[in-house]
Order: C-alpha cells, then structure tokens, then sequence
C-alpha cells in the first residue's frame, strides 16, 4: 500500500495548484485522475487559448450562497499573483476585453506549466486512474482506493469539478464524497449556459441563428446585475456572452429582459417635426442598433405594416416601439443543460468550508477547491482565478 501526505482528486486547474503548493512545502503529494491527460478543460477553455484570469477579479464577480465566502481566498492568492506565475514560465498573453487575460499562443502552455510546476515539486500524477471508495481509518489517516491499489493520506483535497461538459469526463463524484462525509451540498445546475426558447419563439427568431448584436441583459432577480456584451441567435435559441452571463442568474420559470438598444433612445428621429413616420423609417431606425436580418425581422414582429402601407405611426405607437425595443422580454424553455455549460452553479456549501483553507469544518484533513465548490464566477477568466485561489489556499495547508 502507497502511502502520501496528500491525495488530490482531479487534475484540472484547482488540483494542480493546489499540488505544486503542498509539493513545494515538502509535502508528498499524489494527484488522481480518470482522464488520460491533465488539465483537458483547462486545454479547451477560451478558445483553445485559456483566459486564464481577469485583472478586474472581485467578490462581485462571483454567486454563492454566500457571496463573501471568496473574499479571504481571493485576497490571498490574487490575479496579478498567477500573471507573476505566467511571467515567469515566459508565456506571452494579451487582454481582450474587459480585464480578460489570454494566451497569445495556446492553452497547452499554461497546462505545460502546471505541469512543470508539480515536477519541480516533486508531485506524482496517476492518469487514467479511477477512485473507487474514499473512506477513513480509525488512526485518523484517509484510505483512498484507485484502480492502482490503495492509497493512504494524511490528507485528501476534492478538485474533481462540477457537472459541465459530461462528454470529457465531468461527474458528481465531488458532491457524493461531501455527502458521504456529511457534508451539505446546495442545488447545481447549469451555469453560463445558451437558453433554449419556446416552440412559438423559436419558430419567430431561430431562422436567423449567426445573427449577433450587442445588448443588455436583466434577471427577475434585483440583486443580480445587468450585464452588457453581444447577443447571438442561435438554431434553438439564444447565447453570447451576455446570455451566457445571465444565465447563471436565471431560474426555472422566470423571464429574462433584454434591452437591445442598450438605453439608447432609437426612434426619437421619428417624433421630430415633419419627420416619416411609417414602416420603412421605422426599419431604418431599428438598422442602427440590429444587424439587418434582425432589424427587419423585429419591425415585421413588432410593427406590422397597417393597411396600403403608408399610415404614419401615432405617437403612442412610437413609444411602445421604443418600450418593446427596451424591455424585451424573454421567458426561455429552458437551457441547453450541462452539455454546454462552462460550469456548474452550486455544489459544496460554503458554510462547511474553512475560508482561508478550503478545509472542512467537520471532517479535518478534507479540503475542497475550484468548481466542486459552491462559487460560481463570471464568464471572462474568474472561474480560473477561483480555481487557482482556492488551490492555493488548501495547498498552503494540506
């Protein structure tokens, strides 16, 4: 029987950290994995080029039930502390968009560096290795067993993620080792997920699936925040960054409110003195914010040709084209589940975590870190930042 300090479950990005840092304390660490390679989300994440972090990184950026359990860890181990990391392995990187940090070449390079990072800290990783039981001796010390044999552990740290992207591999054994632990595990579902619209919706906007604008996005929920990137239309509904964003916000049954306009007054031309006010000077009004598939689509929608076509639109009519325009309002079938989702909402409830350690209140010597964990951050690198935080903290302890 092998025995080690640590076992890590998972080699994705919170594991890794969370490896080289016990490693690097001088800890023996062994990192499990089912996959046939490491970091295989981290490879395919950003469009194969890792937004690896953000430089904006806040609580804000992030749902939990309790909103200000990530203050501690992401205090501890910042943005500007993985980009020191990135720097130092001499990968080139370039911001996006709105503090979105990613790799001028290729994800492989920050997996290569994980990599590196738990061999200089004399990490060993099992891949290809299934765990089929985790349990606890009397003398204290975690049993582990794998498909290579039985492991023993001082220490055991649940890296294994959330239920996102079930083709490469993604399970609920995290959530089943918590509850089998005693553990409190709030509900998951799907986050930064496309929407998928009702039958008469589809039939109404779906033919334009490619069709892109920018807009801004509001859920039911007051506390959630408003959110503003492009819209896609896609064959079954609606994406983008914007959806993505709200979706995480989004709950079974509610509407969502889309302002296409951004608060941009559209048809105030239209009232002017002497201006047209019929169809096709409607269409060109709406052409300023919607592509024109789109435009044209929305005014054959929302303002359908009366009689021979050239009736003027009454001032009250303008104002509900405006308010439509505004607040359009979307209550979507549902998503496209866990296949599509980048990550997973919920998980292991916080208020069983240490903080500062990611250790468990109830059960010492298991730990917790990145997706598994009920955090669920922002599309635009904060779920990296997350997983490397709190990979971080448990490693400095475990």
């Amino acid at each position: 029987m092998r025995d080690f300090d640590v076992v890590v479950l998972g080699a994705g990005a919170a594991g890794l950290m969370c490896a080289a840092e016990a490693g690097r304390r001088g800890r023996r660490v062994l990192v499990v994995d089912h996959a046939d390679k490491v970091g295989k989300k981290i490879l395919i994440s950003g469009g194969g080029r890792c937004n690896f972090t953000n430089l904006g990184c806040r609580a804000e950026n992030f749902i939990s039930e309790n909103p200000h359990f990530v203050r501690s860890a992401l205090a501890r181990f910042t943005a500007a502390d993985f980009v020191a990391m990135v720097e130092r392995h001499g990968i080139k990187y370039h911001e996006k968009t709105l503090g979105q940090l990613f790799c001028d070449a290729s994800s492989r390079e920050i997996v290569a560096m994980l990599e590196k990072e738990c061999g200089e800290a004399r990490v060993t990783i099992w891949t290809s290795t299934s765990v089929a039981k985790l349990g606890r001796r009397e003398d204290g010390r975690f049993l582990v067993e794998t498909s290579q044999g039985a492991v023993l552990a001082e220490a055991v740290v649940v890296g294994t993620g959330g239920l996102s992207i079930p083709q490469m591999g993604a399970t609920s054994f995290g959530y089943e080792v918590a509850r089998e632990f005693g553990l409190r595990v709030t509900t998951c579902r799907p986050g930064l997920v496309p929407f998928t619209l009702r039958p008469e919706d589809r039939e109404r906007w779906c033919d334009l699936s490619g069709v892109s604008a920018m807009a801004e996005a509001k859920a039911t929920d007051k506390k959630a925040p408003g959110f503003r990137e492009k819209i896609l239309v896609t064959h079954k509904g609606l994406s983008g960054p914007v959806v993505l964003q709200i979706s995480s916000y989004w709950k079974e049954g509610e509407a969502v409110e889309l302002d296409l306009a951004m608060g941009e007054k559209v048809f105030g031309g239209l009232l002017q003195k002497n201006a047209r006010r019929d169809v096709a000077a409607v269409f060109a009004a709406v052409k300023t914010v919607l592509p024109g598939r789109w435009a044209e689509r929305w005014v054959a929608v929302n303002a359908p040709e009366l009689g021979d076509g050239r009736r003027d639109f009454t001032n009250a009519e303008i104002a509900e084209m405006e308010r439509t325009m505004h607040e359009w309002r979307v209550l979507p079938a549902g998503t496209e589940g866990y296949a599509k989702a980048e990550v997973t909402t919920g998980g292991v409830d916080t208020a069983e975590l240490d903080a500062k350690t990611m250790e468990a209140k109830k059960v010492p010597g298991l730990y917790f870190v990145g997706e598994v964990v009920d955090v669920t951050g922002w599309l635009g690198g904060y779920n990296f930042q997350w997983a490397w935080a709190s990979g971080f903290c448990a490693g400095q302890v475990a």
